[in-house]
């Protein structure tokens, strides 16, 4: 069974409001809910959006696929890049503290001394 993150219109004609929901791979637009996991009012500026970041995380561990306006939406969040680190680990955190030019300049002095 694929699973997707998407996004669910709600709201009235002219004024739209999105849930980002999950469901089946093979559903509607508007059809058979799994999980809701947040919701997004893109009518204020800046957007109004709210995510159960935990439950997020948990789906895409499973293998739902977000498809492109969610994962944008994800991603505003914050939601990918927790996802990201998780998968990858944090950036530079193998390198340490430090700069990353440092060891070439004192190796180049002593050898030249």
């Amino acid at each position: 069974m694929a699973v997707k993150i998407r996004l669910q219109r709600v709201g009235k004609k002219k004024q739209p409001s999105y849930r980002i929901v999950v469901v089946e791979a093979t559903e509607k637009r508007d059809g058979k809910v799994i999980s809701k996991i947040g919701h997004v009012n893109p009518l204020t500026d800046p957007w109004e959006i709210t995510v159960d970041v935990e439950e997020a995380l948990e789906w895409l561990r499973q293998g739902a696929q977000p498809t492109h306006a969610a994962k944008r939406v994800l991603s505003k969040a914050g939601v990918m890049k927790l996802w990201h680190e998780e998968r990858f680990g944090k950036r530079g955190a193998e390198e340490g503290d430090k700069p990353a030019g440092s060891g070439e300049a004192e190796g180049a002095g002593d050898a030249a001394g």
